[in-house]
């Protein structure tokens, strides 16, 4: 049980001490690049193609500018500020916790007292991540926002690519194991998009919630039979944001 502890313990402190940056960790999105492997000459078929829808979103203009705007945005800055203060106060509270378990374990301490000692460290980090989380719900909501905006005119975007370029069959590229370059329209998707959405609003408006918000409590109300027949999801899903984490200095 000693070793068990030893490893869960590790990737414990893993997760509070090597935190990525808060507010701009949403600029971390899938970047356009080059395929990984190279794909297999020949005859292109007409009429298919591939497009990252988020990472079309991510690297529009408008996101990136907005991931500018909400770092150097004083209420923003404020709240990334908070974050990271909390964090640190974290990494400080859990290192001599984790040295102290250590030093029991090298010396052989009953597994009853390292399991204790182990179960205070899982306490207090889950604790100090969700007061973190708490702090960076605005920024977390902003970049929602922000991402749903683009997302908007993702339909009208992809339909001109697609008309442009005559592709009757899109594919996610995560479904392909190699493909031609020549396939691929997320750069294209992008260069429209730009075209579509120049920039984003930064702060959603009172009473805004998510669209994963909205979803979750449409179908809790089907579950309880009290939403209207027929009601229709959304044709393409926003992108998922990835969780912003305090920025590191």
């Amino acid at each position: 049980m000693t070793k068990m502890i030893k490893l869960a313990l590790g990737s414990a402190l893993a997760a509070a001490l090597l935190a990525q940056p808060a507010i701009a960790q949403t600029a971390k999105k899938p970047a356009l690049a080059a395929p990984v492997a190279a794909a297999p000459r020949g005859t292109v078929a007409a009429g298919i193609g591939t497009a990252d829808l988020q990472a079309a979103v991510a690297n529009t203009a408008a996101y990136k500018n907005a991931v500018v705007a909400r770092q150097s945005d004083p209420s923003y800055k404020k709240i990334n500020d908070a974050a990271q203060a909390r964090l640190t106060q974290l990494q400080a509270q859990l290192k001599p916790m984790a040295d102290q378990f250590n030093a029991d374990r090298a010396a052989g301490k009953p597994d009853a007292t390292l399991q204790a000692e182990y179960d205070a460290i899982q306490k207090a980090q889950a604790q100090g991540e969700a007061e973190i989380k708490q702090i960076l719900a605005p920024a977390n909501l902003s970049d929602e926002y922000v991402v749903e905006q683009i997302t908007a005119k993702l339909p009208a975007a992809l339909g001109n690519v697609m008309s442009r370029r005559g592709i009757t069959l899109l594919l996610n590229p995560e479904a392909i194991l190699v493909s031609a370059p020549a396939y691929d329209l997320t750069g294209e998707l992008v260069g429209e998009l730009n075209k579509t959405i120049a920039s984003a609003q930064l702060t959603p408006p009172p009473g805004w919630q998510p669209a994963r918000v909205r979803q979750q409590q449409q179908q809790q109300q089907q579950q309880g039979g009290t939403a209207p027949a027929g009601t229709a999801r959304p044709a393409v899903p926003a992108p998922k944001p990835a969780g912003p984490q305090p920025e590191g200095r």
